[in-house]
């Protein structure tokens, strides 16, 4: 059951006739300017792709690719081989006369632009193509040396709209023995995503995507399908996106039957353990084993390699219509306690965010949780440290899984519009998080993690609006307005609307655009259209102006029926806001105040209270929306 962020009436006094508080009436809210658009935006919407009521438009198109990948990793050496075929396929209207390519692990290449330092066991060589035909025809790739995450490659017959094009590319890389996202996690354990090089997206706001990877900002994908077969040495466990079409190929038939039983299992099964490792007898002993994998209508894969690893599986029903079930699986180091319930932690946030925030069935059939180093999500995977405190264990675990929505299930922007996925995240994470801890708590540790550092810090930077382009930002610029000030802007959204229209306009917003890439103007013309409410003074106020949160109790006034505050917005932002009373009895009272206080007048707000009690003291109280400068908010008798 969704617990509400405030409720509406505490009371701890006795015997007291109290009415709940309400803003005073004042003038119409004025009309709210246009949202500002970029102009290669407002392109979009006049071309027909997009359209002004959220939805996309008669003329939305989107480019897709079907990958066949073979890759071979030996551990311990750090080589790593492939092969892959590639069908492209332009849906645009354009001519395409050079295709875009992503090699995302070129951020490991001396030179590379990166937004902090890098070791020597962080740099490598980078991706080296050793061989690029298209439609059949050796193609020149060009100098290596010179590329970094992105490369163009001209075309000698241009692609035309509604064709395709065949692509094969042979390549190799060693991976970094400092893992991050990706790389050596130790000597023989290999997490393996960025892997493979990939068409990059090209759209229709903003053509190819050309943005450098900085080790910061985050991603932006097609929705391809893959079918992927990884050779590994044997006793080497695989485990990864989409459907392992091979089980009992790899796995000896006691494994197998145990991985099988596993997907119908409440319980944790232990698939493979410390001791069944050591003995060798898990995996099909041949030289090499094929894992095959295969995924549809998604935006990547990832896969980790491991021969010690411990490995842990169960299932969640995550559709109570239809009963399906979705499996939870866990790799990790035997010696992390956490780990050991990894997977019921798992099974926990499918089941919460399927039937909770945001209430929608989770879309894949899996999601596996390996141990590393990253704190990252992919699609049906998480890469994710180990905690002695197996309380924050649960919380990093429950955010990565979050992410399966958004960026994966909505084909975010992450790149320049990350408070679109982290934002949402974030939000679902304090969401569930009340559920885990009780809001107090819940607030505490939101407050702790997600807030203080931005409320507290005074730099310009850090008020920067949250439309930002993320590519532009950097350090606590970038994750302040990724992460929690995205966030609370969400969950204010929600506090206003009340959970049912909230939920309307999430869903909507999600039926509309999953498996598309939604930009914020659908998001917020969507909420418009669906909730029915004019929210563009909301939008305008949380997501393109600077500002931050700091309201001020400027005053209250005796009248016929109880008080009268004035409640001034210093800061800027439209953040709801508690007001506790306490009564000369000894006695209290809380009441709620939501955003709408601030619709006609985003500088002050006249806010009454009504009470026969005599009053004591008033204070304002943010919660998770924390005060700047709580100096100046209460307000006594004396």
């Amino acid at each position: 059951m969704t617990i509400p962020l405030f409720g509406w009436t505490k009371s701890v006094a006795a015997s007291s006739w109290l009415l709940a508080a309400v803003a005073i009436p004042s003038l119409p809210a004025p009309a709210a300017e246009p949202l500002y658009m970029p102009r290669a935006v407002q392109a979009a919407f006049k071309n027909g792709t997009r359209s002004p009521d959220g939805r996309p438009g008669n003329k939305y198109w989107q480019n897709r690719a079907r990958y066949s990948i073979t890759v071979s990793t030996m551990p311990p050496a750090k080589r790593v081989t492939g092969t892959e075929q590639i069908v492209y396929s332009n849906n645009s209207p354009d001519t395409l006369k050079s295709l875009v390519f992503k090699l995302l692990l070129n951020i490991h290449k001396p030179g590379a632009s990166r937004n902090g330092s890098a070791s020597d066991d962080y740099l490598t060589s980078g991706v080296h193509v050793d061989g690029f035909t298209v439609n059949g025809a050796a193609t020149p790739w060009g100098d290596d040396s010179r590329t970094f995450t992105n490369k163009r490659v001209q075309l000698r017959s241009s692609l035309l709209p509604r064709d395709s094009v065949r692509l094969a590319i042979d390549w190799h890389y060693d991976v970094s023995k400092e893992s991050g996202r990706e790389g050596a996690i130790d000597s023989t354990t290999f997490f393996l995503a960025y892997f493979y090089p990939r068409v990059a997206v090209y759209d229709d706001y903003n053509g190819w995507d050309t943005m450098e990877f900085t080790d910061q900002q985050e991603f932006y994908s097609d929705f391809n399908d893959y079918d992927v077969t990884l050779n590994v040495p044997a006793n080497y466990i695989v485990w990864g996106t989409g459907t392992l079409l091979n089980p009992s190929d790899v796995l000896q038939p006691e494994f197998a039957q145990r991985f099988q039983a596993s997907l119908t299992s409440d319980q944790t099964i232990r698939v493979a353990t410390k001791e069944d490792l050591a003995s060798k007898r898990v995996t099909a002993q041949q030289p090499v084993n094929s894992w095959r994998f295969s995924a549809r209508n998604i935006p990547d894969m990832a896969f980790n390699v491991s021969d010690h690893y411990d490995w842990d599986a169960a299932s969640v029903v995550v559709d109570d219509a239809t009963k399906r079930r979705a499996s939870v699986q866990a790799a990790y180091n035997d010696s992390s306690a956490d780990y050991h319930r990894m997977v019921q932690f798992g099974r926990h946030a499918l089941d919460w965010l399927s039937h909770n925030w945001p209430g929608v069935s989770y879309p894949y059939e899996k999601t596996t949780v390996v141990q590393g180093f990253a704190g990252m999500e992919y699609p049906m995977m998480a890469n994710d440290e180990s905690y002695k405190d197996t309380v924050f264990s649960r919380f990093v675990a429950e955010h990565e899984i979050a992410h399966s929505y958004f960026p994966f299930y909505m084909g975010i922007n992450e790149t320049r519009y990350a408070f679109m996925d982290e934002g949402w995240a974030t939000a679902f994470e304090f969401l569930l998080g009340e559920n885990d801890l009780g809001h107090e708590k819940a607030v505490s540790f939101f407050q702790q993690f997600r807030v203080s550092s931005w409320i507290s810090d005074p730099s310009p930077l850090e008020d920067l609006p949250i439309i930002t382009p993320a590519d532009a930002l950097k350090d606590a610029a970038y994750g302040n307005n990724a992460y929690g000030k995205p966030a609370l802007g969400y969950l204010a959204l929600k506090d206003l609307l009340g959970d049912t229209l909230f939920r309307k306009g999430l869903h909507e917003f999600m039926n509309r655009w999953h498996g598309k890439h939604p930009i914020p103007w659908d998001m917020y013309n969507t909420f418009n259209d669906a909730t029915g409410r004019k929210l563009d003074w909301f939008w305008q106020n949380w997501y393109f102006t600077n500002g931050y949160i700091d309201l001020a109790l400027a005053g209250a006034r005796k009248t016929s029926t109880g008080y009268s505050l004035t409640i001034d917005n210093v800061g800027g932002l439209v953040a709801p806001v508690d007001v506790l009373v306490k009564y000369t009895d000894g006695g209290s009272e809380t009441f709620h105040q939501t955003s709408a206080m601030w619709q006609a007048n985003q500088k002050r707000a006249m806010v009454a209270i009504k009470t026969r009690k005599a009053v004591q003291s008033l204070e304002l109280s943010g919660g998770i929306w924390m005060d700047a400068d709580s100096s100046n908010n209460r307000w006594s008798a004396r």
